[in-house]
């Protein structure tokens, strides 16, 4: 899942960065409302962190000009005010979540789970596919409750699928939400992934559909009962 972090400070927005990419996801940043608003209105993320008190463009007029535009990208705010009406004006503007400053690393976390997985219609941070289960807190694969070893690429590749279970997902949405920015991106690799994951899951759960992409579902005996 590729996620945009929208935080002036530079250390935070580090501090933020680097634990988005620990729990695995793709991460891009940026560190003021313009270079913001541009990114998260021409680069397709599962989710925004966005600071209200930014320059050049404030938090709120960014996440509003977002959502005028047709952005619907679940927005977890991150604030140093703590009144009532700012929060208000927040989840007025679009936002979906918010955070005051200062805050634990592992509450943004947790709420970015709870968007993305509401997201996706999903109840719980255990995603399944037959006997394929992801457990996206603890970032584990297991294959009828044995555990798969995958690399950052196929579990983000997984994840994504996961999230967009049984529909169709290209392999240019696959490029667009499993590498950040800033990657040198050949949709040609995703075949490979997908391979590599084939073998390692052992089950037969991804399918080709020929000229559109792919499409994760239970295997036949498993969507059978």
């Amino acid at each position: 899942m590729r996620l945009l972090v929208v935080e002036d400070d530079p250390d935070l927005n580090r501090q933020i960065t680097t634990a988005l990419t620990d729990a695995g996801y793709v991460v891009d940043r940026a560190f003021d409302g313009e270079e913001g608003y541009y990114l998260g209105d021409s680069e397709p993320y599962d989710a925004i962190v966005l600071d209200i008190g930014l320059p050049k463009m404030d938090g709120i007029s960014v996440l509003e000009q977002w959502r005028r535009s047709g952005r619907t990208m679940p927005v977890l705010i991150l604030t140093a005010r703590d009144r009532w009406s700012d929060k208000v004006q927040g989840f007025d503007a679009g936002a979906d979540d918010y955070v005051p400053k200062p805050f634990h690393m592992e509450e943004v976390l947790a709420r970015l789970r709870a968007l993305l997985r509401r997201a996706a219609g999903q109840a719980t941070n255990e995603f399944t596919c037959g006997p394929v289960r992801l457990d996206a807190r603890a970032g584990r694969v297991t294959v009828d409750g044995n555990p798969v070893k995958l690399t950052s690429h196929e579990y983000r590749l997984l994840a994504y699928l996961m999230h967009q279970q049984g529909k169709v997902v290209s392999r240019t949405e696959l490029v667009e939400h499993i590498y950040d920015q800033d990657f040198d991106r050949d949709s040609n690799t995703i075949e490979v992934f997908i391979g590599r994951l084939r073998k390692k899951l052992g089950v037969d759960v991804i399918q080709t559909v020929r000229g559109l992409g792919y499409i994760l579902q239970p295997p036949p005996a498993a969507a059978g009962g």
